[in-house]
């Protein structure tokens, strides 16, 4: 009697086609990611723990090279309160990429722009509070951008050399 509940839930989630995110299948045997910039270490990071791909040191020694090619935070005020002071915010990361091969002249992936918006109340009586969320919300953006960065290379399709 106890399994039968289990076995219901496990026969659902089967049947929805639910299942594990899994290795990312990127299209390159090597990758070089240039730069120290917390999105390019985390990234780096993602690309060793989820994939097969292997990073290298230098652009000569890969079959894809990683260009960033922006990466922009931006705070704008979104509403002021009665008083006429700033209520709320809404914080923006974007980040510029694209993929070619070492010498630059193969384009796998031509120059994508992502955007991530989130809102964020402000109170001039919890200022310290407040500019902490600010930073762990650009944290989060940072990771939501690494796992969104992922899935567009994983679409990069390596053009096959001709055999003459």
């Amino acid at each position: 009697m106890r399994l039968t509940p289990a076995a219901v839930v496990l026969a659902l989630l089967a049947g929805c086609g639910f299942q594990l995110r899994g290795q990312a299948q990127l299209p390159f045997e090597t990758l070089f990611i240039p730069g120290n910039t917390p999105l390019a270490v985390e990234l780096k990071r993602n690309v060793r723990a989820a994939s097969t791909t292997r990073l290298v040191g230098s652009p000569g020694e890969a079959q894809a090279v990683f260009g960033l090619t922006q990466e922009q935070r931006d705070k704008i005020i979104l509403s002021f309160n009665t008083a006429g002071r700033v209520s709320e915010y809404q914080l923006r990361y974007r980040v510029g990429f694209r993929v070619t091969d070492s010498k630059g002249g193969q384009v796998y992936l031509p120059t994508s722009e992502i955007q991530l918006t989130r809102d964020v109340s402000y109170s001039d009586e919890q200022v310290l509070a407040k500019e902490a969320e600010e930073q762990q919300l650009y944290r989060d953006m940072q990771r939501d951008m690494v796992q969104l960065i992922l899935r567009r290379l994983v679409t990069a399709k390596p053009v096959q050399p001709q055999i003459e």
